[in-house]
């Protein structure tokens, strides 16, 4: 971001707030906290512009004029070197980057992450309706009942890539299959972008195209893509013709990790269709 560019009064703006946000910051924690020695003299308890400067490696008037919303060169490094010394959480940190004119780095939650069970619940109480949480190489990691009758995700389906190429059941059913291929994989190759030090999405990659010529022919087209909403249409071998509008949300707790709510599209029949589908496997168990 040049933040040259703008306004004056935006600037200003962004000036009292990175002013505000440091100062609160300082004013937190305590020269015991990061252990130096209090000193004669202080005023208020917190930490000062050049103890912060020490603590960070940088110098006393680079600091300042960061603190003051001044237009100056700032680095990712030396950044991440303030919010560590400030103690800064995720967010405060992604804050800073914003404030300072950089964009935030991409936070990613642990393989092995568990899905609050906040989120749980509303995936099941999304029924009848569809729902499941992927995480960043989008490996299903909640699915719901509906979503598992619907698209027919199995105990061996552990991954939406993977099964859209190589799930026969889902192939058949979903309406309209190559344009949605195209698409899907469009926006697995711009997530990848978003984590160019991450090797996972190049074996993932590897494997598909080894897997499936279909995908490999599309990925050597480079299509790129994103989608936070759209239209899945699908001929369901026992409840027919079923149209649902996704949308895809990002989970906070879970950085990385997206939430893909479907609802029925009105006046398609879906919802009916639906509930009857789900119904009967509720009563065969």
């Amino acid at each position: 971001m040049d933040l040259t560019r703008l306004p004056a009064d935006a600037r200003q703006r962004r000036s009292a707030e990175i002013r505000g946000f440091l100062r609160s910051r300082r004013a937190r924690l305590t020269p015991a906290d990061v252990g130096m020695p209090a000193g004669r003299g202080r005023r208020t308890p917190g930490l000062r512009r050049e103890e912060v400067a020490v603590l960070a490696g940088v110098g006393v008037s680079w600091y300042t004029w960061l603190e003051q919303g001044r237009e100056i060169n700032v680095s990712a490094d030396v950044l991440d070197a303030v919010a560590r010394v400030l103690r800064l959480d995720g967010g405060e940190r992604a804050h800073l980057y914003l404030l300072a004119g950089l964009n935030p780095p991409q936070r990613s939650a642990p393989s092995d992450a568990a899905v609050p069970d906040g989120l749980r619940r509303v995936i099941d109480g999304w029924l009848p309706r569809p729902a499941y949480v992927i995480d960043r190489h989008w490996n299903l990691v909640a699915v719901n009942r509906a979503a598992r009758l619907v698209f027919g995700y199995g105990d061996t389906d552990h991954n939406c890539l993977v099964t859209f190429f190589t799930n026969a059941r889902y192939r058949a059913a979903l309406c309209h299959w190559a344009d949605a291929a195209r698409q899907i994989t469009g926006q697995f190759r711009a997530d990848a972008a978003r984590y160019p030090e991450d090797p996972e999405f190049g074996r993932l990659a590897a494997d598909m195209c080894a897997a499936s010529p279909a995908f490999a022919e599309i990925w050597a087209e480079h299509p790129v893509g994103s989608a936070t909403q759209g239209i899945k249409a699908l001929d369901h071998p026992e409840a027919g013709e079923l149209l649902f509008e996704y949308t895809s949300l990002p989970v906070p707790e879970l950085p990385g990790h997206r939430l893909l709510l479907h609802t029925p599209v009105p006046d398609s029949g879906t919802a009916a269709r639906l509930a009857t589908l789900v119904a009967a496997a509720e009563q065969t168990g």
